[in-house]
């Protein structure tokens, strides 16, 4: 549970209760709570329906008890694990101090939905049958689960509780007090912008702050997340996924409880939970949102509904695609200095771990290049993520797409190495994401060009923005008697900028010429910075791509490298990106 401090949000919502059904004088209720600001630690019984689930008196994930026979919680918590191996935990507050308060129970039976497969796919929901039935007590009472048609509207007031990390990799310190944090629900909409690649849809909801510091991390999965509404509290979801913990732009993802009423009393037949039917009033502001790649809203869609019905945007011509145009770009003079965004549209921030690594540009619909070196760490694809359209590391940047990588291909050449990144799926073009074109020999470089590179070096400032370097072809002179390399004026060129492209605007069209790289053939000799032409990889890039889009201003639709060899056709889905073990750019929160 990550609370790092406190942010003052101030939202104006409207609660407005449709009935209860089952235990309506029982579900909800938590007379110990009285909080109503941001915090940290709970107070014993605040949320009396908060469980500890644990396997050999390790915690690994939360849950919240929904009757007296049953738990709520996450599917992918029980992806390791049996019900014989769990005990549940009722009436915590500090898992290393025991009370009075505290009782378990083993668990007899675990049913998953029927349709999970990965929380990343939706239905990350589990029934938790109790050996025996609790009694319950002030710290412990079931909560209430949000019914069929309930709506949160983006903005709503949320809680979340939870033993999980303090922060990614830090673990909650003893004597591990439970902790709760104050979320807003964002809606459908914006989170799908902000996710990108991955789809989140009806039977998910987001809940965070667009800023981060504040969320759920891991060890926090399958625990609840509640509004109130009168006097009562409502389960609208459980913790499933995120990228890394409470990230800028990036909301925890939940499974939304109110999708699941019918399962759920399909499987509870006899003292089935409370479910109410939680209102927001208004309008969803949520409905206003729009993003590349975003289907439109329905015309008929009821502005009341907070997941709305979505349709196709009818098909029009494509416009075929082109290479080296930068709409945005209006630079004519020399000097570094800070970017702005679409600039530089084909600049991609390759990422492990959520950390920026190194930089690389968009060449083609489907396929990233950038140097060998970055991936000297990793060549597996699965550890890595492409982040399309940024201009900030630090900060918020609504045209920014993020998609996995599907294959990695390296060349094996004796100058500076390259790689090729194959995506997962082709990003929608826009303004602000497009390919750059390619150097494979039809171009010239005279001495005295003027060119730029442009990479996420030191010098970008708190919000380690994007910067350029303008720079000049100069002969190479000593430096180099290969035709394959090009020689620059010495730029002030970091490990984060290698990756990324030295490129030069050829009549309308910007060309890359060579791959930013800080190897030893990328040296500097007499003041000359030299590089691997692009050409040199030709080859390599044929095999490995194919297809490249034309410039901008050629009137051909396509231009077509036949391949020299078969291209590796392994597919990694998305879902397989996603390993408990090991840290990963998107991951389930247990």
């Amino acid at each position: 549970m990550v609370a790092l401090r406190t942010v003052s949000v101030v939202f104006l919502i409207g609660f407005l209760a449709k009935g209860c059904r089952s235990q309506p004088n029982v579900c909800g209720v938590a007379p110990l709570n009285t909080k109503i600001v941001g915090g940290e630690n709970a107070t014993a019984g605040s949320w009396p329906w908060q469980v500890s689930l644990q396997t050999v008196g390790f915690h690994f994930c939360g849950g919240s008890l929904i009757n007296s026979d049953w738990v709520l919680t996450a599917a992918h918590c029980f992806g390791s694990f049996n019900a014989s191996q769990v005990t549940v935990f009722l009436g915590e507050q500090s898992l290393d101090i025991p009370t009075l308060n505290v009782v378990s129970r083993s668990v007899t039976r675990v049913i998953i939905h029927p349709s999970y497969s990965s929380f990343i796919n939706g239905n990350d929901i589990a029934l938790l049958q109790l050996s025996s039935s609790v009694t319950f007590t002030p710290f412990i009472r079931p909560v209430c689960l949000a019914a069929t048609g309930s709506t949160f509207f983006n903005g709503t007031l949320t809680w979340v509780t939870g033993w999980g990390n303090i922060d990614f990799g830090v673990n909650l310190p003893s004597p591990k007090t439970l902790q709760q944090v104050q979320l807003t629900i964002i809606g459908n909409r914006q989170c799908n912008c902000l996710y990108g690649d991955v789809t989140i849809t009806n039977n998910m909801t987001c809940a965070g702050l667009l800023a981060g510091g504040k969320g759920s991390c891991q060890g926090d999965s399958g625990g609840p997340l509640v509004s109130k509404q009168g006097g009562i509290w409502v389960q609208a979801g459980i913790v499933s996924f995120g990228v890394k913990c409470a990230l800028p732009n990036f909301p925890t993802v939940y499974t939304r409880v109110s999708e699941y009423e019918n399962w759920i009393n399909q499987q509870i037949t006899s003292n089935q939970p409370g479910f109410v039917t939680y209102s927001s009033s208004g309008t969803d502001e949520d409905l206003s949102v729009s993003c590349t790649g975003l289907p439109a809203l329905s015309t008929t869609t009821a502005t009341t509904a907070d997941t709305a019905t979505i349709n196709t945007v009818p098909a029009t011509t494509a416009s075929p695609v082109v290479c080296g145009n930068a709409k945005l770009n209006t630079i004519t003079e020399g000097g570094n200095s800070l970017a702005s965004s679409g600039v530089w549209p084909w600049m991609v921030s390759l990422q492990s771990n959520g950390t920026h690594v190194c930089g690389g540009t968009l060449v083609a619909e489907q396929f990233v290049l950038s140097s060998a070196a970055c991936l000297s760490s990793s060549s597996n694809a699965s550890d890595w993520t492409v982040i399309l359209g940024r201009l900030k590391q630090n900060s918020s940047n609504p045209n920014e797409v993020a998609i996995s990588v599907k294959n990695i291909s390296l060349s094996d050449g004796t100058a500076n190495n390259i790689a090729v990144l194959e995506l997962t799926r082709k990003p929608t073009l826009s303004d602000f994401i497009q390919p750059i074109c390619v150097d494979l020999g039809d171009n010239s470089f005279p001495i005295n060009t003027p060119c730029w590179a442009s990479g996420w070096g030191s010098g970008g400032g708190a919000e380690q923005t994007l910067q350029q370097f303008n720079t000049t072809i100069l002969d190479c002179g000593d430096a180099s008697t290969s035709n394959t390399s090009i020689c620059t004026g010495v730029m002030p060129l970091e490990q984060t900028d290698t990756g990324g492209p030295l490129m030069c605007k050829i009549g309308q069209s910007w060309v890359q010429a060579a791959v930013l790289t800080l190897n030893t053939k990328s040296r500097v000799v007499r003041s000359v910075a030299v590089f691997s032409k692009t050409i040199t990889f030709a080859s390599f890039l044929a095999a490995k791509v194919g297809t490249f889009p034309p410039k901008a201003n050629t009137s051909s639709v396509s231009t077509t490298i036949k391949p020299l060899g078969s291209k590796a056709s392994s597919f990694l889905s998305f879902s397989s990106l996603i390993l408990l073990s090991i840290p990963a750019f998107i991951q389930a929160l247990s």
